[in-house]
């Protein structure tokens, strides 16, 4: 592939954003963290502008080696700022914070987020959502449920994992309903989360099971109401048998 690149240029082709895009695409999956991180720095010195599907790539090479430190260092260099991209790169910076649980500096980048102009969106909400859960910070993931409702946000299968998960985790079963009460119970399952937060955060026992169920096309018109009844029958049965064991 360089010695392609070497033929073009000495022909007198000029690189162009899409040739530099697509280096760095194919240095962040079959090269080093290194070799995609010089290429994306001859990008930069050709004044080309790293493109949407190049700052997925990176960012998923930075996930699956864990470097989140190295992940939100790289958003910060392309910019934050930029509109182009929609929420991707503040997405992936919380993501970043959220992947080791430094629930405070989520907190704090999340602020700036909004003083910047941007709206959250699913992906952003569930970012928070996830780790809040998973931390058992449950004070924080309603007022997070609250600002989706104000922000006109939809619940889709990862927030509703979010609430079952940290309820049935700490045995508070009881308060399950309540803290579903305001959400949309009888709509259909869907999820519009960002698949690279299921790259960091991996996906909660809630979301794998229900994905089970919907396999299962003998069933139709799912709802979440649905999907939670069953869910928490199941999880019922398992914590008997394990507490009788």
């Amino acid at each position: 592939m360089e010695n392609a690149l070497r033929e073009m240029v000495s022909k007198g082709f000029t690189i162009n954003s899409a040739t530099g895009n697509a280096f760095i695409k194919y240095y962040s999956i079959f090269g080093s963290l290194t070799d995609m991180e010089l290429t994306y720095g001859r990008l930069k010195r050709s004044r080309h502008l790293i493109g949407k599907d190049g700052i997925r790539a990176m960012s998923r090479a930075y996930i699956k080696e864990k470097k989140f430190y190295r992940l939100g260092e790289f958003l910060r260099d392309v910019g934050l700022g930029r509109k182009n991209v929609g929420n991707l790169l503040w997405n992936l910076l919380l993501l970043s914070y959220a992947a080791n649980f430094k629930m405070k500096s989520l907190q704090r980048e999340f602020l700036k987020m909004l003083d910047a102009g941007f709206h959250p969106d699913i992906t952003t909400f569930n970012i928070r959502s996830l780790a809040f859960s998973r931390m058992s910070l449950f004070w924080d993931l309603h007022v997070s449920l609250e600002h989706m409702r104000h922000e006109n946000v939809v619940p889709d299968l990862v927030t509703f994992g979010c609430i079952v998960d940290a309820y049935l985790d700490r045995r508070m079963g009881r308060n399950l309903e309540f803290a579903l009460h305001k959400m949309n119970f009888d709509d259909s399952p869907s999820t519009f989360t960002d698949i690279l937060v299921f790259e960091a955060l991996g996906k909660g026992d809630f979301h794998l099971s229900s994905e089970a169920f919907l396999e299962f096309k003998r069933v139709r018109n799912w709802t979440y109401g649905k999907l939670v009844a069953i869910y928490v029958k199941k999880r019922f049965r398992r914590d008997q048998i394990f507490w009788n064991y």
